[in-house]
Parts: structure tokens; C-alpha cells; sequence
């Protein structure tokens, strides 16, 4: 475990650069969570999990999980099973990032992780045969910090990509490429120390900006002119399992953003729950982002004509006035089910 810096609530002066230290309480929070909870034994995860976080804890997950409150309910629906069938589990982290909720009038603190749990898959675990094997799953989490404890947690993860890991192939086809993704370009997104203020705002700004622009989907520009507005030419997007990475803004529109504008009509408005950024990373989150309806084909699989809902959260490294990298983690297990395909029951059963 890598600690914080215990110079918290003061700003330091490195070069001619001001860094600020307003979020490093809640960091060294969640990191001593983290250490807690990856030390725990599995009798112990509930006393654990109390300790780290307040009375009425907020939990989401993804499909079949959903949300849980309390230490007791989360640790026996999540972490009890999951440490139980991945043996030990080691929390890889690519990006550690805090800020203010840019969406919320109290200015509320968000602390964020990504990364894999990586742990030996060796016993069952939704259904999932176990491979003996090293397996990694894809993970992002928001934490809100309330008086030292989190009080609120959306931790979002890509079951299907560990399907695909143990053998399973839960989608009929995918745009782009399947693989177990890097973190950052430039291996620069654990942010654990203070950053300066001024880069996460210019983050932030070219995230909404990008939002701005995704909200138009008819801008009278192309699809690839409108994408260079926010992107880097060689911009990378690491999507779901089921969808797929992809490289570069004409293979992005090619492979993923083409094909999901032809395939849904009726889209809501975007509906964030936090939004936030630290240096040249940020992210958002909502519950669920928006709603959509399937007019056409998708992932391989007909037109439906049904509303589903888009449980996202999406997180970005910025370079210099544009988006460079995006992770992106979509319940496609939830929205699939909301189609009526039950993917991880069907899967699981076939076997």
C-alpha cells in the first residue's frame, strides 16, 4: 500500500506552482479502507467494512447486485462471495484521483479508483465455473467521504469480461478488441499527493465539453469532425467487455460510436450523480447516466423496441486541450436484462 503525504489541509509551493491538499483526508481514507479490507479475513469483513464507513452506507454494483446499505448487507452480497472464490485478492490500481462534486451544491468529496482485484478464480462465483487460474476484475469506484467515514460508494465492474477470461462467451459478437486493459499512457494516474488546481479545472471543462457535444447527435459535422472537437486523433477507448477497445478516432467511430448512435433512438438526458476531476484525470458517474431506446441492431443482437437504462461511469486522462484516454464501464448485464436476455443466468446455466 502506498501511503498519502501527511502534510494535509496546506498548500506547498514546488516551483512556481501552487498544489492544494483539500482532498488529502479523504484519500488517506480510502486508503486505509482498501488496506483494511484486502488484510481481512473473510469472518472479519463485516467489522471491517463498519469501521471504514458510516451507519447508513450507500452501496451500488452492477448486475445482480445492485444496491445494498450497511457494512453487514455489502459485505454478505459482494465481498464475502468474491473473497471467498478469488484467492488472495490484490487491488491493482491505475488511477487514484479526489475532487469536489462539480455537480452538487455542497461541494461534496469524491475519492476514485480503477484498476483489476486480481485473485486465483478458484471457486464458483455467480455461476461462474472457477479456471484455477489468475483472473483479473475490471473495477472502478466512487467513494463520498462524510466526516472521515464513506458514507456512499458506486463500484462498478465488468462481469463479463471475466466471463470471457474463464472461457465464457456471453455476447454473440464484438466491434472492437477484447483484452485485459492498461492504465494510463503515461502511468501517471495514481494522484496520491496534492495536484494543482488549475489542471483538474481544465480536465473538467474538456470533459463537459465532450458531454456538451455528445448531447447533439446531430451537429451537422461528421462524426469523426465532431469527436476531433474534444479527442486526440489517436485517442484510446478501453469499453466494456461486449463492446470492446478501441484506437483512434476513425476506428472509435467505426467500431463503437457509430454503431451505438445507429442502434438507439429516444435518448434521455444526461443524468450524472457526481463529476469530478484532479490533474489530468476526471470522471463522472450516474444511476443510471441515461435512458435509450433499442431501435436497431446492438452488440450483435436484434432490435427490441424497449427503453433500457445506461449504468455508467466513465473516466478520462486528458492531454493538453483533449481527451487522450477514456475507461468506460457499462452495466450490459442490467440493460440486457432490461431488454429480456438474463446473459449471466442463460450463460451460466448453458454450462
Amino acid at each position: 500500500m502506498v501511503f498519502l503525504h501527511t502534510h494535509a489541509k496546506i498548500l506547498k509551493n514546488r516551483g512556481n506552482l501552487m498544489l492544494t491538499s483539500e482532498c488529502q483526508e479523504e484519500k488517506k481514507a480510502v486508503l486505509a479502507y482498501y488496506e483494511a479490507l484486502e488484510s481481512a479475513p473473510n469472518e472479519a469483513l463485516v467489522d471491517v467494512i463498519a469501521a471504514h464507513v458510516s451507519e447508513n452506507y450507500l452501496w451500488r454494483g452492477f448486475h445482480p447486485f445492485d444496491e445494498h446499505h450497511g457494512a453487514a448487507s455489502v459485505a454478505e452480497a459482494f465481498w464475502h462471495p468474491f473473497k471467498a472464490s478469488f484467492q488472495p485478492v490484490q487491488r491493482r490500481m491505475d488511477i487514484f484521483i479526489a475532487g469536489s462534486n462539480s455537480l452538487a451544491s455542497n461541494k461534496d468529496v469524491w475519492v476514485v479508483s480503477m484498476g483489476h482485484l486480481m485473485g486465483l478464480f478458484d471457486a464458483p462465483w455467480l455461476g461462474i465455473a472457477p479456471t484455477g487460474k489468475l483472473a483479473f476484475l475490471r473495477y472502478c469506484e466512487f467513494n463520498r467521504i462524510e466526516a472521515g467515514k464513506i458514507a456512499e460508494t458506486a463500484m462498478y465492474f465488468d462481469i463479463p469480461h471475466l466471463m470471457m477470461q474463464a472461457g465464457l462467451h456471453p455476447f454473440p459478437t464484438q466491434t472492437a478488441a477484447h483484452l485485459v486493459q492498461p492504465g494510463p499512457a503515461t502511468h501517471g494516474g495514481l494522484l496520491f499527493g496534492p495536484q494543482v488546481p488549475e489542471e483538474g479545472q481544465k480536465t473538467l471543462d474538456t470533459i463537459n465539453a465532450m458531454i456538451s457535444d455528445l448531447g447533439q447527435w446531430n451537429s451537422g459535422l461528421s462524426l469523426e469532425d465532431e469527436l476531433r472537437r474534444t479527442w486526440c486523433e489517436d485517442m484510446l477507448w478501453w469499453g466494456p467487455a461486449g463492446i470492446g477497445s478501441t484506437y483512434t478516432i476513425a476506428r472509435y467511430a467505426q467500431q463503437h460510436s457509430g454503431p451505438f448512435r445507429g442502434a438507439f433512438s429516444d435518448r434521455s438526458k444526461t443524468n450524472h450523480i457526481c463529476r469530478l476531476a484532479e490533474g489530468h484525470y476526471g470522471g463522472f458517474f450516474g444511476w443510471p447516466n441515461f435512458t435509450a431506446r433499442l431501435s436497431g441492431e446492438f452488440m450483435g443482437m436484434p432490435a427490441t423496441g424497449k427503453v433500457g437504462e445506461f449504468r455508467v461511469i466513465d473516466i478520462y486522462r486528458r492531454e493538453g486541450d483533449k481527451l487522450a484516454e477514456n475507461w468506460i464501464f457499462i452495466d450490459l448485464l442490467h440493460f440486457w436484462k432490461q431488454q429480456g436476455v438474463d446473459v449471466l443466468t442463460n450463460i451460466t446455466k448453458d454450462k
